[in-house]
């Protein structure tokens, strides 16, 4: 994979060659016919750079997120980006995050039931449509696929997965403004093996989140591709320095070792400092 075009002078950075800008153009015209587009649009508008200068953190689901003092992201006043299931959580913690993200459309429709009765402000791809009932606290992204890498510094047209939603909240987290972003729970590494992007039948118990009925009981998920979820974290970390701004690693443990590493309390300490 290669770098084939300047983040300095571009909103999107593309490095898979195979990139086929038709067939995301097509894809975008298709949402931009739906009335919930324009709406979604105009609330990303109002989002772009809103919280300059300030720091965010990216919860995500690994066992290790059990192991993070999440009451100091609160006593810090600290924009948090949840993802996914992070609503199994709630029943283990008074934390709630500032919002959550998902673009897989298992883990859209197998969290429907929260999605539409909480009022957590919710990211979600266009696919939840399907599932989620468009409400106030809802924007629907246009998300292009895991084979097709690219990192949308302005998200109101279409975000990249990335072959994980962490990699979406990276690039939320640039169109808020954040200056500085910490990952937390981001163990990269999952016990369950076999081909990327295969659909798996989930066994009794889940050992690769922080929540054994994370996908467990026979649900249907998505086998992980670290390797370009490693390209895409790289992406997004050359585009967080290019912009003079930090993207961090403060997981306790785990195999990423991509991102500089910063303990979360000296990562919060100093919020509302610089």
């Amino acid at each position: 994979m290669v770098i084939t075009k300047n983040p300095l002078l571009n909103s999107r950075q593309t490095i898979n060659p195979y990139y086929n800008a038709g067939s995301l153009l097509k894809r975008r015209l298709l949402w931009d016919l739906n009335p919930e587009s324009w709406i979604s649009r105009r609330k990303l508008i109002k989002l772009k750079d809103q919280y300059q200068g300030r720091k965010a953190v990216i919860i995500c689901n690994g066992p290790s997120l059990l192991k993070s003092d999440l009451s100091c992201l609160v006593s810090n006043g600290i924009f948090t980006f949840g993802l996914n299931k992070i609503n199994l959580l709630f029943d283990k913690s008074d934390f709630r995050p500032s919002c959550i993200i998902a673009v897989n459309s298992f883990v859209v429709e197998q969290n429907s039931m929260f999605y539409n009765t909480t009022d957590t402000p919710l990211f979600l791809d266009s696919c939840a449509l399907n599932f989620v009932k468009p409400k106030e606290n809802v924007v629907f992204l246009h998300s292009f696929g895991s084979r097709e890498l690219s990192f949308a510094r302005d998200c109101s047209l279409s975000v990249s997965q990335g072959g994980t939603v962490t990699f979406v909240a990276m690039q939320l987290a640039f169109h808020f403004g954040f200056q500085e972003v910490a990952l937390i729970g981001c163990d990269h590494n999952f016990a369950t093996k076999g081909t990327a992007h295969a659909t798996a039948i989930a066994e009794d118990k889940d050992v690769n989140h922080f929540d054994q009925n994370y996908f467990a009981g026979g649900v249907k998920w998505n086998l992980p591709d670290l390797p370009m979820s490693e390209a895409a974290y790289s992406l997004a970390y050359e585009v967080y320095n290019a912009f003079g701004r930090k993207l961090l690693n403060a997981t306790e443990g785990g195999s990423l070792n991509l991102l500089p590493r910063v303990d979360l309390k000296e990562f919060v300490s100093h919020a509302n400092g610089f």
